[in-house]
């Protein structure tokens, strides 16, 4: 300002008494002031004003100044956070406006927040929130559907004022099972399946869903049906007994021979059951003629009976005598032969007799 007022004339007069020196400094004067720069943004409570450095160097008049609220607050809703320059080079006013909260109230499994908190972030001491039931799930009217913003600034311990709703009772399903894992509540399962000879149709497992405001199974129960063999298979020179229109589960069938014929093999094979799908247990039997059996089987040769003469002689008391002759000689061994007949004497070299 010295500098600035050496370059300016001592005493020049103008008219009306005034020199020139002194009109300058008042101009001057209103010129500089009545920029009306802001000294640096007033503190507030729990919050710092979001300036960056270029900020920093000059307030004019106007200029708006926002405020954050620092880690741990929450602005509280519908109080200013902002100031402004005026033109008195003075800051206008703004009251507290950052406080504790809570956090956003705790998301539940079994019931939801009410619209009317949804929006809202700013949730004091003392604060009081209330839930709705999700879908699926009944209200338990024993228990509160409050909770409440601590002290601590914590909230407090949420019942489990929701219970799941249950399904219907599935019921029982003819040659089959029913299979509860848990329960029958809102989200459990059942799965089903059928006795041995019996094939399940339909589907294997049911689940408790929402249908509209209810819960509902989300498959009906199936049918277990019944499990048929093929047709038995004939055979030649033979025949089934006591034939059935259809074969089950367990059932036999049970093969015979016409007359002249043998049976080779097992004379019944039984129906079972193997992925799902009816087979007999083996192949069937085969009846072969039985000449055709007694070719393949070694031929048994039957004993030879010899005959040898004897002489007459005089009458005396019979007696039985036995000899033994040995037969012609073969390839196969043959029984030696028995030959018996009456004798009183014999000649010699005629052979030897052995009397019984």
């Amino acid at each position: 300002m010295d500098s600035f007022l050496s370059l300016c004339p001592q005493n020049v007069e103008i008219l009306g008494g005034h020199s020139i020196t002194q009109l300058f400094l008042e101009n001057a004067f209103f010129f500089f002031f009545s920029l009306g720069d802001c000294s640096l943004p007033p503190e507030v409570p729990n919050a710092h004003p979001t300036l960056s450095d270029r900020d920093l160097k000059s307030f004019p008049e106007g200029t708006t100044v926002t405020y954050k609220c620092n880690e741990g607050f929450v602005k509280v809703p519908g109080k200013p956070d902002s100031v402004i320059c005026l033109s008195n080079n003075q800051w206008s006013e703004v009251a507290a406006f950052c406080n504790r909260s809570c956090d956003v109230p705790p998301r539940l499994r079994f019931a939801s927040l009410k619209r009317s908190f949804s929006k809202q972030n700013y949730f004091p001491e003392g604060f009081v929130v209330e839930y709705d039931c999700r879908p699926g799930y009944r209200r338990n009217q024993t228990l509160s559907e409050k909770l409440t913003c601590l002290q601590n600034f914590t909230w407090s311990t949420p019942d489990e004022f929701c219970k799941k709703k249950s399904c219907p009772t599935p019921g029982d399903i003819a040659h089959g099972h029913v299979s509860i894992t848990t329960d029958i509540s809102y989200g459990a399962s059942i799965s089903f399946s059928c006795d041995t000879g019996y094939r399940l149709v339909g589907a294997t497992s049911s689940y408790c869903s929402l249908v509209d405001q209810g819960v509902e199974w989300s498959d009906p129960l199936p049918k277990c049906e019944e499990i048929v063999c093929p047709e038995p298979q004939e055979i030649s020179n033979g025949s089934i007994q006591n034939p059935r229109k259809t074969y089950v589960y367990q059932q036999s069938v049970k093969y015979q021979c016409n007359q002249g014929f043998t049976l080779i093999g097992e004379n019944s094979i039984y129906c079972t059951v193997k992925d799902d799908q009816g087979e007999w247990s083996g192949l069937p039997p085969e009846c072969k003629e039985n000449a055709q059996i007694s070719k393949g089987m070694p031929a048994v040769q039957k004993p030879s009976m010899a005959s040898v003469p004897s002489t007459k002689v005089p009458s005396a008391p019979q007696k039985t005598t036995t000899v033994n002759v040995p037969a012609k000689q073969s390839s196969a061994v043959v029984p030696r032969a028995t030959t018996h007949f009456r004798s009183t004497s014999s000649h010699k070299g005629r052979g030897t007799l052995s009397s019984g």
